[in-house]
């Protein structure tokens, strides 16, 4: 399921499907740019539209169909609103980080995955790493609601100066692309403290101290186990982080492994 805009990160998940399902199988693309999980203060009308390269990247990766509806289509609306309000609500986690700084954007993005894995009848669904908590919330619903979909997460895609790919890389001027790269080189750091016995709260000062130095603050930094419970002192964990750049949010995380107190 994509919105558009496609990138490598994009076609990492159309190759996943076509290796998993070989020769016989079938893999659609979804393309669409769902409104309900734009608050009033985002992007949804300057977000990138590209369809005819869009449908040049899923042929040219063996995808086998694309799947582009209007938004009546999905939600029987030309708005997505629905007359009684109902949507999928995401819980608690769905108010943590992102969705606290985005109210309501969870819930349409989880209202949008059930619809359009309804109307797909897919058995496997590909998602992104990069949007780990997204990834995280869909895995519950879909173990929430018993749906017959395994979904797989595919590890995020990064370009040559280790920047995670997005739709929303675009919208960087030259200086803003350069200032981002401090994202991956912070989260890269606070992974050799986590390795070197780094404490939680160690860990997520590096990364602050690292974007800082290219006159980054981050809208949060986070460090989870795997699920995005509680930090653990020991084993595998996530870091996740937001961050401002210019007028464009960017995301991205890493999974860390704590050693304990060094």
């Amino acid at each position: 399921m994509t919105m558009g805009a496609l990138h490598a990160g994009h076609a990492a998940l159309i190759d996943s499907a076509r290796a998993d399902v070989g020769a016989d199988g079938h893999v659609t693309v979804t393309i669409f740019v769902n409104p309900l999980q734009f608050g009033p203060n985002d992007d949804l009308a300057r977000y990138p539209r590209t369809v005819a390269a869009d449908l040049e990247l899923v042929a040219a990766h063996g995808g086998d169909a694309v799947f582009l509806p209007r938004v009546a289509d999905v939600y029987g609306s030309t708005t997505g609103a629905d007359p009684a309000g109902i949507m999928i609500q995401p819980g608690a986690l769905g108010g943590l980080w992102e969705g606290q700084r985005r109210p309501g954007h969870f819930g349409g993005v989880l209202t949008a995955v059930l619809t359009l894995l309804q109307l797909t009848q897919a058995d496997v669904a590909y998602f992104g790493e990069k949007d780990y908590q997204q990834l995280t919330l869909i895995r519950s619903m879909v173990r929430r609601f018993a749906l017959p979909v395994r979904v797989v997460g595919v590890p995020t895609v990064r370009d040559a100066d280790g920047l995670a790919l997005s739709s929303r890389n675009t919208y960087l001027n030259d200086a803003e692309r350069i200032s981002a790269r401090a994202i991956p080189e912070a989260l890269f750091a606070a992974a050799a403290a986590a390795d070197a016995g780094a404490d939680p709260d160690l860990v997520t000062a590096t990364v602050a101290a690292v974007l800082g130095e290219s006159g980054l603050t981050p809208d949060y930094v986070a460090l989870t186990d795997p699920d995005l419970g509680p930090a653990p002192e020991m084993g595998e964990a996530r870091l996740l982080v937001a961050v401002p750049v210019g007028s464009t949010r960017l995301l991205d995380n890493i999974a860390v492994t704590m050693r304990g107190a060094a």
